[in-house]
């Protein structure tokens, strides 16, 4: 099976051939990175090609002319990994949060789900040990509160780290998302859930960036939690069906 992991850039020039070296070293011979940068300021776009070269045939790049947010990124890399032949479409930080070491469990997770997420809230997982209270406390609360109110199955709503099935993308009207920040990422997990698709969690360590600085803000909080609102009032009277041959090879 074709895995197209599709990984967002904007300033990951230190962290990104960290996160491909150790990608491309684990036992998944069918592995390739799509690297959706968005003109970043610190030359992580040039990074990228010079790892296209490095690792031919196993990464490609596609360049955006302007930071455009996360949803957009994604849409554009899912897109073009659907056109691509992937059997399997991945999602993940580049600022080596996500840890690489446990994408052949999330892969072998898909043999009897549609969709596995890297989840920092399943028994076993957790967040960074060096976070402050507060900073364990909103993590939680902002998961917790798309999840209830969206009636999502899984425990971890708000994480990124995750693989679909090339069926289960296929599914949900992801290009039609009206999210654009990283509520896009709730809002893809409702799309699928509210097709009947199936989840798999596999706990993760979710670590705290080393290099680089966090795209996270209050404001953009703030935002999401507006939004969980909006998607919810938005898919009220959603049509959006599960085909009964979606777990089909």
């Amino acid at each position: 099976m074709k895995i197209i992991q599709v990984i967002p850039t904007y300033n990951e020039a230190q962290n990104l051939p960290v996160l491909a070296a150790a990608l491309l070293a684990l036992d998944l011979h069918n592995l390739n990175l799509l690297i959706v940068d968005d003109n970043s300021p610190d030359g992580t776009g040039d990074v990228a090609d010079a790892l296209a070269l490095e690792y031919p045939g196993k990464i490609s790049v596609l360049h955006r002319k302007e930071k455009a947010g996360l949803g957009k990124a994604y849409i554009q890399g899912f897109r073009h990994a659907l056109d691509q032949g992937a059997d399997v479409i991945g999602m993940m930080d580049a600022d080596l949060s996500h840890p690489p070491d446990k994408l052949p469990a999330l892969f072998a997770a898909l043999e009897k789900a549609d969709v596995a997420i890297g989840s920092r809230y399943a028994p076993g997982g957790s967040v960074d040990k060096d976070w402050p209270v507060w900073r364990k406390g909103l993590s939680w609360f902002g998961n917790t509160y798309a999840r209830v109110i969206l009636n999502l199955p899984i425990r971890d709503a708000t994480g990124g780290y995750r693989l679909w099935r090339r069926s289960a993308l296929e599914t949900i009207p992801f290009e039609e998302s009206r999210s654009n920040g990283y509520v896009f990422i709730v809002e893809l997990a409702y799309m699928a859930s509210l097709a009947g698709l199936t989840f798999a969690e596999v706990p993760i360590y979710f670590a705290e960036r080393t290099q680089g600085v966090s795209k996270m803000s209050l404001r953009i909080q703030i935002e999401a939690a507006t939004r969980v609102w909006q998607l919810r009032r938005l898919y009220k009277h959603s049509t959006i069906s599960n085909p009964s041959n979606k777990n089909a090879d």
